[in-house]
């Protein structure tokens, strides 16, 4: 930490004060006036005071403020929030009809499978139950057996 051909401990060292030196006070240096004419000649305004004197003088125009630049009469963030609340409702939104249409499709679907099974389990009602002309009753011929009307012959 302390380089060591120091002889003394850091405690014996010297101290070297450093004051600020003030800089001089600086000197104002008066610019050359220069007469310039004016572009236009300001018109001469006389004023009657009610004591009589007459005063004339130049108008003088009233210095105008910049223009501040407008503000939004709604801030912002107020805008953004109320835009991201807007798309957040119409998300739900389209996720509800969304799952709407879904459970529409699906009962419409299970009904369409339904009235198949009705109108295919009635075809084969008919063809079972059906009068063709058999003799004492409906026949149907299974794996080479024959069922008559309650009865079975092997």
């Amino acid at each position: 930490m302390y380089p060591e051909h120091t002889p003394h401990a850091p405690a014996q060292r010297a101290v070297e004060v450093h004051q600020p030196s003030p800089y001089p006070p600086a000197v104002p240096v008066a610019a050359p006036v220069v007469p310039v004419q004016p572009n236009a000649v300001p018109a001469v305004a006389s004023i009657v005071l009610p004591d009589g004197r007459v005063v004339t003088g130049y108008a003088i125009e009233p210095t105008r403020p910049e223009p501040v630049a407008a503000k939004p009469a709604v801030s912002r963030t107020a805008v953004n929030v109320a835009l991201g609340g807007a798309g957040f409702l119409s998300v739900c939104g389209g996720l509800v009809l969304l799952t709407s249409f879904i459970a529409a499709l699906t009962a419409f679907i299970t009904q369409l499978i339904i009235l198949a099974a009705v109108i295919f389990g009635g075809w084969i009602a008919v063809q079972i139950l059906g009068a063709r002309g058999h003799q004492g009753g409906t026949t149907v011929t299974i794996r080479k057996a024959v069922i008559k009307r309650n009865h079975f012959h092997g």
